[in-house]
């Protein structure tokens, strides 16, 4: 399914007809209620996709300069600050969070990413810590959804030791990012923020599923959606169905303002450049004419929303 194409907005359109249930507001929740699995949808940035009990994980931050080395790659930093001056925001820095998302569907415990592990320092890799404060064990993942294999993706995936941390879960990776992973060696796994990409492939090939664009992961449940440019094989997930069904878009965007505002404008982080500002450009068309909900991870918690087509600028509006 090629975001390029008609295919999401038809996805997004059947999904849309079905009319699941309207999401209900989380309760603010006591400790007992924290403690156990079953109770997820009553945490701190839980919400619901249709019947399933979903929760934003947070797993750490970053921060970038405003030098155009990252953010509005060819841009002045006057542009970029400008832009950022309009949303009310610091306009010396700009910052993103990092936020796996977690789906209960009857008897499947679904992760969407696994944060940076080791990868990024001491503020990210805090997703085993989010986890257990979910009275979330990890075994009990039954299946992980890689958007894609940048280190803040998959750094989570394996412990400091090298060890699987969700050692009963299968992993989902797009076949083109499965293969770009496997043909990292460490130089240029540094690049893309996976500190040991041997080790790293050496202990989740058991468990890899390397899908084809488009995918029908988990029926009904889990759909893969091709949104090109990012990396080689990155992709989204279509979850649920119905006016409550939820797209992750993994990297697509990156910043809540910028990306947003400026689909148009490059991240040293695109692969193909062109190619994710078309992609982006698409997405957020396609989904503010429907009105999907969207789960950003690199958004501000919990990364939940919609976009809205504003005079000639589109905006992202919090859930």
């Amino acid at each position: 399914m090629k975001i390029t194409s008609l295919a999401l907005a038809a996805a997004i359109g059947l999904t849309l007809a079905a009319c699941s249930p309207k999401s209900e507001a989380p309760k603010e929740p006591a400790a007992a209620e924290t403690a156990a699995p079953a109770e997820t949808a009553k945490a701190p940035g839980a919400f619901s996709i249709g019947e399933y009990q979903a929760l934003s994980l947070l797993d750490g931050t970053l921060e970038f300069p405003n030098d155009n080395k990252v953010v509005g790659v060819g841009k002045t930093a006057e542009e970029v600050a400008a832009v950022l001056t309009a949303a009310g925001l610091p306009t010396d820095k700009l910052g993103l969070t990092i936020e796996p998302l977690l789906v209960k569907a009857g008897d499947k415990v679904l992760l969407f990413d696994t944060g940076a592990g080791t990868n990024f320092g001491p503020t990210a890799g805090k997703l085993g810590q989010s986890l257990t404060e979910a009275g979330v064990e990890a075994a009990s993942v039954t299946d992980i959804f890689i958007s894609h294999v940048h280190g803040d993706h998959v750094g989570g995936l394996v412990n400091a030791d090298g060890a699987l941390v969700f050692p009963n879960a299968t992993v989902h990776i797009g076949a083109a990012d499965w293969a770009f992973l496997q043909g990292l060696s460490a130089e240029n796994g540094a690049k893309v923020g996976v500190g040991n990409p041997v080790a790293l492939v050496t202990a989740v090939t058991p468990k890899v599923d390397a899908f084809k664009p488009g995918a029908d992961l988990v029926p009904g449940v889990v759909q893969a959606v091709d949104i090109k440019g990012h990396t080689p094989g990155h992709s989204g997930y279509l979850i649920g169905a119905g006016a409550d069904s939820v797209l992750y878009i993994g990297d697509t965007m990156h910043h809540y303002v910028v990306s947003v505002q400026k689909p148009d404008w490059t991240i040293a982080f695109d692969h193909d450049a062109p190619t994710a500002q078309k992609s982006r450009a698409e997405v957020l068309a396609q989904s503010a004419a429907s009105g999907q909900r969207i789960y950003a991870v690199h958004f501000p918690y919990p990364g939940l929303g919609k976009f809205e087509k504003r005079g000639e600028e589109f905006v992202w509006v919090a859930e």
